[in-house]
């Protein structure tokens, strides 16, 4: 099990802005932010953004993953091309909780169009203090973990 403590952030530019206060956020829980972009407002392709931030989970460089898009939704489903990788959406506490209690999801993805910044900064908290409960829940992760090919 990774406990190295630092979590990767990255958007589109939908994001930008959200993703800061994010990354200030995690920096003043305790943990390492790896922010890694984009920092300028110009269009970019969600989809780099997501596998760029999904890789350093995969790898173990990082314990999880932060990324943002405007819904969350395209960046979600790029992170989880990559064999390793569990990332859900979120924009309520309770399924921010569940993904991890019993997904054991090692990246959070949020829509910067769909909530607030306390949202975000709300979700983030549940999403970095909740343990996986493992027991049921592991052999079910598991099974999602069999499905990467």
């Amino acid at each position: 099990m990774v406990t190295n403590k630092r979590v990767v952030l990255s958007s589109d530019h939908a994001a930008i802005e959200m993703r800061k206060k994010v990354t200030e956020h995690v920096l003043a829980l305790g943990w390492v932010a790896v922010d890694i972009g984009p920092i300028t407002p110009e269009s970019t392709h969600y989809p780099q953004h997501g596998v760029a931030a999904a890789e350093l989970v995969a790898s173990e460089d990082c314990q999880f993953g932060i990324i943002l898009c405007g819904t969350g939704q395209g960046i979600m489903m790029a992170a989880n091309k990559v064999k390793g990788v569990r990332c859900g959406v979120c924009s309520d506490l309770f399924s921010a909780e569940m993904i991890r209690a019993h997904n054991n999801a090692n990246m959070l993805a949020l829509g910067a169009r769909v909530i607030n910044e306390l949202e975000a900064l709300q979700i983030v908290d549940v999403f970095l203090n909740t343990e996986f409960e493992g027991g049921r829940h592991g052999k079910r992760v598991d099974m999602i973990d069999a499905l990467d090919v």
